[in-house]
């Protein structure tokens, strides 16, 4: 055997231990979602079930008078935010790359500094924004301050100022406007990217955890990232409910990846490229 293939061997064991390492917790999760009670503390780190069930989830389900409200919550609020980030982090990409208008080089140079502010610098400002506002305990203070992104502005202005402009004059020639030109040729044409970001939105509104702690006070509005935290303050050590709950909060996460993967790929073979 060469030195050569002893590393390639060597660094193949140390990435498959870690993967190990790091695939293991997200297994025992799933599977104790699925084991009752008894069996998850007598069993130690076994991961296969003996005896499945689905009375977990049957369980926060039918039991629990607010799971479900937490789930449709995250649900309306993570899909109206990208939806509305989508349209207008694109469009506003768009101008910046095709349009001309005063201010065009200050706006983009404010929207890069911007990138760099740490969000949590944000958070207060947006409360007492939020609060005169009168949006404070409702979906809009969730949906409302985060409805644009400038880094997803700055990727899809980068996206938009490599497509060939001759597809738009083609468009303009046959009669489209500009909104028109937009909406019906560039946009379904940036697929890749759209989806990439819609990826991330998505994420960014399904996982966020400190907004809803800031903004919602009502129980029977809260998303499900807070709705899980009051949730397992109340099954404290009833892990076989808490691994249901947590399953449930990152399944649309995989089944939203599996469905868009490749527009992901091709957005970051896009990134890659530039």
């Amino acid at each position: 055997m060469t030195k050569r293939k002893a590393v390639r061997l060597i660094m193949y064991g140390i990435l498959s231990a870690y993967t190990l390492i790091t695939v293991y917790p997200f297994l025992w999760a799933v599977f104790a979602s699925i084991k009752p009670y008894n069996e998850i503390i007598g069993s130690g780190l076994k991961l296969l079930p003996s005896k499945p069930t689905l009375d977990n989830f049957r369980y926060i389900f039918t039991e629990d008078p607010l799971f479900i409200n937490w789930v449709a919550n995250s649900v309306i609020i993570s899909v109206l935010g990208t939806v509305i980030n989508v349209i207008l982090n694109s469009m506003c990409g768009y101008a910046l790359a095709r349009l001309k208008f005063p201010g065009k080089k200050t706006l983009f140079l404010t929207i890069v500094v911007c990138i760099m502010i740490p969000a949590q610098i944000l958070l207060i400002p947006n409360y007492l924004i939020v609060k005169q506002l009168g949006l404070l305990d409702t979906f809009s203070a969730l949906i409302i301050p985060s409805a644009i992104n400038f880094s997803y502005i700055f990727m899809m202005r980068q996206f938009f100022l490599s497509f060939p402009t001759e597809i738009e004059e083609a468009a303009q020639l046959d009669g489209l406007n500009k909104p028109k030109t937009f909406f019906k040729i560039v946009l379904p044409m940036a697929r890749a990217s759209v989806g990439t970001q819609a990826i991330f939105v998505f994420l960014g509104f399904w996982n966020d955890f400190m907004k809803p702690l800031l903004f919602i006070t009502s129980p029977e509005k809260y998303t499900l990232t807070l709705g899980l935290q009051s949730f397992q303050s109340q099954h404290a050590t009833q892990w076989n409910y808490i691994m249901a709950a947590a399953v449930v909060t990152i399944s649309p996460i995989i089944v939203l990846y599996i469905l868009l993967n490749k527009y992901f790929m091709k957005g970051m073979k896009i990134g890659g490229d530039k």
